[in-house]
């Protein structure tokens, strides 16, 4: 769907994200610098606050999307808002190691807050408006998250160039600027959003059967054990994603290649984002989200296979940022396939009782696993790394596993998929198709 035939308050949202990843950006890629040079903090308390904080929003988002099915999205998204500004005040104030991890911890929080309340929120635009049909599944009209990674991409890259610009002033005017781009989101938001936008008749659904209500319907996800398969592997796309802060620098340093180049590596992520999200998101609507997935997944283990093949020892000379610029290329172009598609998905999983019922939990699951997957990943990673480097073994030994993974993620989710249709199949009347189509014309 064309983003100005969106509601006003889709339109919003879609804004608020693209200001709160410039927010965001403008000052955690600088966080680690700062410590080390303007406070002269060690590698590792440096490595203990950037774990905090991903952990604090990655291993935080089932208890976002639980609080955003209790409060409802507009409380939880203004709150997400306001713990970013007390986590950006806290690391202004920071002279210490221990300001810096709470400023830290109160940032990722803020982000575990925002994020699934904002996608479970966009996920209404993707439900029956006039018509009954999904609006990602009409012709000519795209999901909602499409345009979300799209915003969110705007935020990422403009983001780096305000915080570069605004260093010249120190660390605390790139703070400054990033507290007053949240005081801004969350102003706009309280005026913009209906005070109501995620609860609806959801009070009236609770006193009349309030044995549905509490903690085992927020956690109904945990229970569903398709959906619990789903969220595993559709948390590889993270993992792979993720490699971009990883393996592709480790594989600059052992190309001997300066690390200046990781910078125009990313440059070519968001370039190609912004340029061919739409396209292939048209592809993605003429496959329908079975095939999508796999060939998304398959993009991910080609882009895992050119690193392993032309992945060459530490210390080598001579060598070319080409292939490593072709792996770029092909994970972005899958992970373009995979992200829109995989969100537009999750509100297929949840119960149709209600308004919405446990839509906050749900994506935070999904963003939970995707974050376990990169923990557990980037450790066995690392591993292999060492063990590489240290009985020299061949060099695309690392990237094995995640070439697999994307494999065993391309053959196991239609399957995932077709599952979960055969087994719900009075849902589709009430839910996003699985099919991403109009219900009945299923593309597995």
């Amino acid at each position: 769907m064309p983003f100005r035939h969106y509601r006003p308050e889709t339109r919003t949202l879609l804004g608020a994200q693209l200001v709160f990843n410039l927010g965001f950006y403008a000052v955690v890629p600088f966080l680690a610098g700062a410590m080390g040079t303007d406070y002269g903090m060690d590698a590792a308390a440096i490595g203990l606050v950037l774990g905090a904080r991903t952990f604090s929003q990655q291993g935080m988002f089932l208890a976002g999307g639980l609080l955003a099915d209790r409060w409802g999205s507009r409380r939880a998204i203004l709150t997400g808002c306001l713990v970013r500004i007390l986590g950006y005040a806290t690391l202004a104030a920071a002279s210490d190691f221990t300001l810096f991890l709470l400023g830290a911890v109160l940032t990722g929080a803020g982000g575990a807050l925002f994020s699934p309340a904002l996608e479970s929120q966009l996920s209404q635009a993707d439900r029956p408006v006039d018509d009954g049909e999904p609006a990602c599944g009409k012709k000519g009209k795209r999901s909602v998250f499409v345009w979300l990674a799209i915003t969110g991409e705007i935020g990422a890259v403009l983001g780096p160039v305000l915080g570069s610009a605004l260093l010249g002033w120190g660390f605390d005017a790139a703070l400054a600027a990033g507290i007053a781009v949240f005081t801004a989101v969350t102003i706009l938001l309280w005026y913009r959003l209906p005070a109501a936008a995620a609860r609806g008749k959801a009070p009236q659904a609770e006193a009349e059967n309030p044995g549905r209500t509490g903690a085992r319907p927020a956690l109904a996800c945990l229970g569903d054990r398709r959906f619990v398969m789903f969220c595993v592997l559709a948390g590889v796309n993270m993992l792979a994603y993720n490699q971009l802060y990883f393996a592709v620098p480790v594989e600059l340093g052992r190309r001997g290649l300066d690390g200046a180049w990781l910078g125009a590596l990313f440059l070519l992520a968001s370039a190609l984002t912004l340029l061919l999200q739409l396209p292939a998101a048209a592809v993605a609507q003429r496959l329908g989200p079975g095939r999508t997935l796999s060939a998304g997944f398959v993009l991910l283990a080609a882009a895992f296979a050119v690193a392993a093949t032309t992945s060459v020892h530490a210390g080598s000379s001579g060598t070319s940022l080409v292939p490593l610029a072709v792996t770029v290329a092909v994970l972005i172009l899958g992970r373009m396939l995979l992200t829109p598609t995989i969100l537009s998905l999750i509100p297929a999983f949840v119960p149709t009782e209600g308004p919405a019922p446990g839509r906050g939990a749900y994506f935070g699951l999904a963003a939970t696993c995707g974050g376990i997957a990169v923990l557990v990943g980037n450790a066995l990673l690392g591993w292999l790394l060492d063990l590489t480097d240290r009985h020299h073994w061949w060099p695309g030994t690392p990237w094995v596993p995640l070439v697999l993974l994307a494999v065993l993620a391309a053959a196991a989710l239609p399957a995932v998929l077709r599952s979960h249709r055969t087994s719900r199949p009075t849902d589709t009347s009430a839910t996003p198709s699985l099919s991403g189509r109009t219900p009945g014309r299923a593309n597995g």
